[in-house]
């Protein structure tokens, strides 16, 4: 039995709200070659590319896994090294915890 005065969250809302809160559904990123590359936001990744970054074993690995072939190539000629996208994925979840200081709002 639901309480008089609480509303209940709309899954449509609750994500959009943290769509905006972190700027997307996709992180973009810049090489030191000027390339734009992109990933999923790890909130809002799907079941087969969390699989992929999971079953990753090495930094190589989880790099490729994260990026794609086509994009890890260009990343690499651009003079990175596979652990620069942990360093990545750590200032997204920083900025993450930064940007949904909040709880979403009821409607």
């Amino acid at each position: 039995m639901s309480k008089p005065n609480r509303k209940r969250y709309r899954l449509s809302e609750v994500r959009q709200q943290f769509t905006d809160a972190v700027g997307g559904e996709t992180v973009e990123f810049e090489t030191d070659a000027g390339d734009v590359l992109t990933f999923p936001h790890p909130l809002f990744t799907d079941e087969e590319w969390d699989q992929k970054v999971d079953n990753a074993e090495t930094a190589h690995d989880k790099a490729v896994a994260i990026l794609g072939d086509e994009q890890y190539e260009k990343y690499k000629a651009a003079g990175h090294g596979d652990g620069d996208i942990a360093l990545l994925m750590m200032a997204v979840q920083q900025d993450m915890q930064g940007q949904v200081k909040k709880r979403p709002t009821r409607s």
